[in-house]
């Protein structure tokens, strides 16, 4: 399996493609802080562990991107609870 990670700022997402699908987190970016809205996984990706995967690089990439974060999608903060080392990338609410 090759996955495909990248920001694609045009359409405001970050976006893991595998085996031809596209997962994706939505964001809203400001000067210093990105909101992540939104998460999608394809039907036919479910159960194979890509919304954790995507999840996992969407936060290593807004650390890597020096952002603060705010976090609106239920999946995302999900996965933060259960990652609480993460807890750091989170901005002043």
């Amino acid at each position: 399996m090759t996955d495909t990670f990248r920001d694609n700022e045009a359409g405001n997402r970050f976006e893991l493609e595998i085996e031809g699908a596209i997962a994706f987190v939505a964001y809203r970016k400001s000067p210093g802080a990105i909101t992540l809205v939104h998460t999608e996984v394809p039907p036919e990706l479910g159960g194979k562990g890509v919304g954790s995967k995507l999840a996992r690089t969407t936060l290593d990439a807004v650390r890597a991107q020096g952002r603060k974060l705010t976090v609106e999608c239920e999946f995302i903060q999900g996965y933060m609870r259960k990652h609480p080392e993460d807890n750091d990338l989170l901005g002043a609410s």
